[in-house]
């Protein structure tokens, strides 16, 4: 997960602030899997376990208490639900979040273009499919 190197909040004179990007690294150390399946805990953290969703509410509930982001605008968790409402349901479902999170990677989404990309020239590569 991206973790804010400076623990004060962004203010005017610092709108973006500097996050260092924890998931290469996470990827590296537990595979693929064990990324998605801690991406799928984090996922059941901030759910409302009534709806198996993450709603405004307990999103806004739980990034204070879990995450201990108490100073989140109701703006800013609305802007993070709907980055990755992809179905417009006002709630994101666990594969929601899970991209979500990847996009919010860029070095992870970089590892991931490679790999796809090698994938893709060792399949095509030279005109011809190899099976």
């Amino acid at each position: 997960m991206a973790t804010p190197k400076s623990s004060t909040r962004p203010t005017h004179q610092t709108p973006n602030p500097n996050f260092h990007d924890l998931f290469p690294a996470m990827a590296g150390k537990l595979g693929g899997e064990g990324l998605i399946d801690e991406l799928c805990k984090g996922f059941e953290l901030l759910m409302d376990r009534d709806k198996g969703v993450i709603t405004f509410e307990s999103l806004r509930r739980n990034a204070s208490t879990v995450l201990g982001l108490g100073d989140l605008t109701d703006e800013d968790v609305r802007c993070m639900i709907n980055e990755g409402d992809f179905d417009r349901d006002g709630a994101l479902n666990q594969m929601e979040f899970c991209v979500l999170m990847f996009r919010l990677s860029p070095d992870l989404m970089d590892a991931s273009r490679c790999v796809v990309t090698e994938a893709i020239e060792e399949e095509f590569g030279d005109g011809t499919r190899r099976h």
